[in-house]
């Protein structure tokens, strides 16, 4: 992990940048919260700045008048519509990279993203990095066994992830009785979720006959220091609406926000909830 001083945090939606901005807050390296507007809830943090995606010259002077070296970006951020942003003249003059680096995908944007920063001096941090109490070990998040279909199921669920990811796609992949019933996209987790639970009785499981696996895991290959996978009792809840029987991540690979909270809740939907082995960023997986 880097060494740094101060941390400013750019914070999305969700619940993610919470758990990060206290987990600084405890080390006392917590300097300054943005909260990106139209996606943050400023009300959710101590005194937080608030700032358009596309301000990014006002951003660098907020990290540096709070005497940042590091920063770190956390929680959900949707692709903007380009042509409606108000940039500032330093975010003026990278929308031609933005726009170059978006044509490629949206880990070649994250990249672009971090590479501007690195290029303003600051060391860019991990959320994973500061709140690694969200990282899990391989083992059950809750008590459920999978059972031998389910694990098998991860497995080819976890395969099909990493073949979308690797084309820059998702990070997430259901698979029921080794039938591939939907693969993540732009629309995220909870929304493929909904669509799964959507589809045709005879094609998934429901809740007196739980079946099918959702898988989140990194992309081949890309930058973990912004947009590692992240499941939470959300996840868990539109699972068990989709009738699946089980959710998979890899160790070390993807942040549980809440464990306890997401065992609780997995147990009492009746699903299984694990963390498995991943060799480095391959398929192979001890699902």
């Amino acid at each position: 992990m880097a060494v740094y001083q101060r941390l400013g945090l750019i914070a999305g939606g969700g619940d993610l940048p919470v758990y990060v901005a206290q987990a600084a807050q405890s080390g006392d390296r917590l300097a300054c919260v943005i909260a990106l507007k139209g996606f943050a809830d400023p009300t959710r943090y101590d005194c937080p700045v608030i700032r358009g995606i596309a301000q990014l010259g006002q951003v660098v002077k907020d990290l540096r008048q709070a005497d940042c070296d590091a920063v770190c970006f956390a929680g959900i951020v949707t692709r903007p519509d380009f042509s409606a942003l108000k940039p500032d003249l330093k975010g003026m003059a990278f929308l031609p990279q933005a726009l170059t680096a978006a044509a490629r995908g949206d880990d070649a944007l994250l990249r672009a993203i971090v590479g501007f920063f690195e290029k303003e001096g600051f060391t860019v941090i991990g959320a994973n990095d500061i709140a690694d109490e969200l990282l899990v070990e391989p083992g059950l998040i809750g008590s459920i066994e999978p059972s031998a279909v389910t694990r098998s199921d991860a497995a080819k669920a976890l395969h099909i992830a990493g073949v979308t990811g690797a084309e820059d796609i998702g990070q997430g992949a259901v698979v029921c009785e080794g039938l591939v019933l939907a693969v993540e996209a732009q629309e995220g987790t909870d929304q493929m979720l909904a669509r799964v639970a959507g589809l045709p009785a005879e094609l998934r499981g429901d809740e007196l006959s739980r079946k099918g696996v959702l898988a989140k895991r990194p992309k081949p290959g890309q930058e973990r220091r912004i947009d590692l996978p992240v499941i939470g009792v959300s996840t868990v809840h539109g699972a068990a609406r989709a009738g699946l029987a089980g959710i998979v991540i890899p160790a070390g690979g993807a942040m549980v926000l809440g464990r306890e909270a997401v065992a609780q809740a997995a147990d009492a939907s009746g699903l299984a909830v694990w963390a498995v082995e991943m060799d480095g960023q391959a398929d192979d997986a001890n699902a």
